[in-house]
């Protein structure tokens, strides 16, 4: 991409679009009870995914954009396992019997906070609950400095199968700056710990846009990493939002850098990834040739949800835990954030919901279409236009948005065939928000486009 495009796009704030409508849009209208007539109201066969989220850390990323809490003490979580384990039998209450689930996801915070053995008993608990299927895809965020050593092996027995383990980048300077203090020979323990009791899927994430970072520093990250030979990576821009995260305002942003910077960050990172055979899998994911999500690009069946690019195809995504994301046929619900409120609504034997959105038919075909956008770089509005019962021309208005972004080359118009160009594939969220009626009234909530 050239300098000029850079900086006509710089400061562009647009969603990630792992869902749609996105978060700043759910509201106070759908509450607990219509969750439970969505979820009474499934179809049996359905197949389930399962998130739980653990809101613990020991300390403080400061480019953190988690809901995550430090706690010193095993207490909490000890007692927010509980909490979890109510919110598990209230749900599948509610839910038909016998539906299969094939992903579940554990996301943070830093699940690996959980004791070994509290982790098995609470797979255990969700075995006894719901019907985990034999071949179900069953990951876990990790943070490299605080696996215990017990732990990989307790994993295992649990059932799990892929580990994600945060990165970010090897520089010490950088690894201070963002108070993440993480030697590589720490990641390499934690990769080999884990290959030794099975867990052969691992995903390392990598970042750009930190302090101090330079497109050096960046290539040297990504080359050391290149030596644990991860399955996949994922390689995110820091998103600087001081404003919604106080912790932020700890960086400098003197040392951050502007988004021409940025874009040199993930372009080497990118080329030493495509130059050891891995391919890049949407907008920010890379996953060798025998990784099944590169099979489901290929094959276009990718899949988007909010723990990014996915080969998880079914339509029913439950979260668990304080802040957690449900998406649903009928829309979304979001938990408490506030974990005290949590508890005290899954202690009274309520559903936590506090707000969501039902999507109405226009919300799911542009749900489909952006997918479609952010998983294969390219949509025919024809063929959404079928799908959902509706005449193409009602996507007039949104080609007349597209049209200057086509003329600087962002996409190309083909009658109504949208591709995004290969060298600018960064900027694909840019395209996909051309068909986001809703984003205006929240374009500041967002991350840049670059």
């Amino acid at each position: 991409m050239n300098a000029d495009l850079i900086a006509k796009y710089d400061g562009l704030r647009v969603p990630r679009y792992t869902s749609f409508p996105t978060a700043p849009h759910f509201g106070s209208q759908v509450q607990a009870a219509d969750y439970l007539e969505w979820l009474g109201a499934l179809p049996a066969g359905q197949s389930l995914s399962l998130y739980f989220h653990v809101p613990f850390c020991r300390s403080m990323c400061w480019y953190c954009g988690c809901h995550t809490k430090i706690v010193a003490r095993y207490e909490p979580v000890a007692e927010y396992l509980d909490l979890l384990k109510r919110e598990i039998d209230l749900i599948a209450a509610a839910l038909p019997s016998g539906l299969p689930v094939r992903h579940i996801h554990f996301g943070g915070g830093t699940p690996t906070m959980i004791a070994p053995a509290d982790f098995e008993a609470l797979l255990a608990h969700v075995r006894s609950r719901f019907t985990v299927e034999p071949d179900c895809e069953i990951a876990v965020e990790i943070d490299p400095r605080t696996l215990a050593a017990e732990a990989p092996a307790a994993l295992a027995r649990a059932g799990v199968n892929r580990a994600s383990l945060g990165v970010q980048d090897l520089d010490p300077t950088v690894q201070g700056a963002i108070n993440r203090v993480q030697p590589y020979a720490v990641t390499e323990s934690a990769v080999r710990a884990l290959r030794r009791v099975g867990i052969d899927s691992i995903n390392l994430d990598l970042m750009y846009g930190l302090p101090h970072q330079t497109p050096e520093s960046c290539e040297e990250s990504a080359e050391q990493v290149m030596e644990l030979t991860p399955e996949r990576l994922s390689v995110f821009g820091y998103a600087h939002v001081p404003w919604m995260k106080k912790h932020q305002r700890l960086i400098d942003e003197s040392v951050l850098a502007d988004s021409r910077g940025r874009w040199k960050q993930f372009d080497v990172i990118a080329a030493v990834l495509a130059d050891h055979g891995y391919h890049q899998i949407g907008l920010d994911h890379f996953a060798l040739e025998s990784d099944p999500i590169t099979v489901a690009q290929r094959d276009g069946t990718l899949r988007r949800n909010f723990q990014g690019y996915t080969t998880d195809g079914a339509d029913v995504l439950i979260g668990f835990g304080a802040s957690s994301i449900g998406a649903m046929p009928n829309g979304y619900v979001q938990n408490d954030p506030a974990i005290d409120r949590y508890g005290e609504a899954v202690r009274a034997g309520r559903l936590p919901i506090v707000k969501g959105k039902q999507l109405s038919a226009d919300d799911r075909m542009r749900r489909d279409l952006i997918e479609r956008l952010m998983c294969d770089l390219a949509v025919d509005l024809d063929d959404v236009a079928a799908r959902h019962g509706v005449n193409a021309g009602l996507f007039a208005p949104d080609l007349d948005k597209l049209a200057p972004l086509a003329a600087d080359g962002l996409a190309r118009i083909d009658g109504h065939r949208i591709t995004v160009p290969e060298d600018v594939r960064p900027l694909v969220r840019a395209v996909a928000a051309a068909f986001d009626p809703y984003l205006d009234a929240a374009a500041m909530r967002h991350s840049k486009a670059i």
